[in-house]
C-alpha cells in the first residue's frame, strides 16, 4: 500500500536552491560585549531539511493521454516513457510542440515504467515482471536481449557510472548498465527516517531527484549518504493543472545538461513545466 509524503512546514529565510548545506536566516546584531566576555554559545541550527518553491519559466504542450512514468533528455532529444497494460510505449517527443516523433509499444500485457539513458541508448523497465529493454536512438527499435531483474520497477536515471533504480521502497538500487545485475543500494532518508515511495528519478548536478508517489512533492537526494538535502514543493503547479483523477500525480523530471533547463510534468497532465528552482519557504520535519 503507498501512502502520502507528510511534511510539516516552518517558515525560514530564503536561501539558494543548490546549496549543499543551507545558510542561517539571519540575525539581528547584537550590542557589543566587553572584551572579557568573549561569545561562546554555538550558532542556532534550522532543524528539518529545507523546502524550496518551483518556478514555472515556460510552459509546454504535453499528451494529455500519456501515463508517464520516465523523463529524460538523450543525446541531446526529449524520450519519455508511459505506463498502464496495453497503452505502454517508448516515445521521443518534440518538446515544443509535444507531438510524438517517434514511438516503440509495448507488448500489451506490459506496464511500462522508468527508462534511463546509457552509452547513447535508452534501456527501460517494467512495473511487476522483473523484464526490462535496451532501445536504439533516435529509431527507438529493441535491441539484444531482454534484462532481468528482482523486484519491482518504476524510475531510473545514472550518474555517468551506473544507472540507479527505484522500486517504490526507500532503497535506490545501483544497476550494471551492461548486465543490469545490481552493484550497490542507496538507503534513502530524511530526516533520520526511511523515505518511502520514491517514484521517477533524475541525476542533476550531484543529486538525485525523485519524485514522490500521491504527493506534490520532489527530494533531493545525496547519493552518497542517502539523506534527502532539499523537497522541492511542486503544489502550485499541481493546483494549476488540476486535474481530479487520483491517478494524475506529478511524476516525470527532465534534465537538459546543455541548457541547464529542468521539466517536470504529470501523468494525464496536459502541460510540460520548465521550472527553475528558487527560495527557500520553509523546512520538512
Amino acid at each position: 500500500m503507498k501512502v502520502a509524503l507528510v511534511l510539516g512546514i516552518a517558515g525560514v529565510a530564503a536561501v539558494s536552491a543548490w546549496q549543499a548545506t543551507p545558510t542561517r536566516a539571519p540575525v539581528a546584531q547584537a550590542p557589543a560585549l566587553p572584551a572579557a566576555a568573549p561569545v561562546t554559545d554555538p550558532a542556532p541550527v534550522l532543524a528539518g531539511v529545507p523546502v524550496y518553491a518551483a518556478t514555472v519559466v515556460a510552459r509546454m504542450p504535453h499528451d494529455p493521454s500519456a501515463f508517464t512514468e520516465g523523463l529524460l533528455f538523450c543525446d541531446g532529444a526529449l524520450y519519455e516513457s508511459t505506463g498502464k497494460e496495453g497503452a505502454s510505449d517508448i516515445r521521443r517527443v518534440d518538446l515544443a510542440t509535444g507531438k510524438v516523433a517517434a514511438r516503440a509499444r509495448l507488448d500489451p500485457a506490459l506496464f511500462g515504467e522508468g527508462i534511463g539513458c546509457w552509452n547513447k541508448g535508452l534501456l527501460s523497465v517494467t512495473w511487476k515482471t522483473g523484464i526490462g529493454f535496451r532501445w536504439t536512438l533516435p529509431a527507438l527499435k529493441r535491441t539484444g536481449a531482454p534484462l532481468r531483474y528482482a523486484g519491482e520497477g518504476w524510475g531510473m536515471t545514472g550518474d555517468g557510472r551506473a544507472l540507479i533504480l527505484s522500486d517504490g521502497t526507500a532503497t535506490l538500487r545501483r544497476m550494471d548498465p551492461a548486465t543490469f545485475a545490481e552493484r550497490g543500494r542507496i538507503a534513502v532518508t530524511m530526516n533520520g527516517k526511511p523515505l518511502k515511495q520514491l517514484n521517477e528519478l533524475e541525476y542533476v548536478r550531484g543529486r538525485i531527484l525523485a519524485n514522490v508517489w500521491m504527493t506534490g512533492f520532489i527530494a533531493r537526494i545525496d547519493p552518497a549518504t542517502g539523506k534527502v538535502d532539499g523537497i522541492v514543493d511542486l503544489r502550485p503547479i499541481v493546483a494549476e493543472v488540476g486535474n481530479a483523477d487520483p491517478d494524475a500525480v506529478a511524476n516525470g523530471i527532465a534534465y537538459d545538461a546543455a541548457g541547464d533547463r529542468l521539466f517536470v510534468t504529470g501523468k494525464y497532465w496536459p502541460t510540460l513545466f520548465e521550472i527553475r528552482i528558487g527560495e527557500e519557504v520553509g523546512r520538512a520535519r
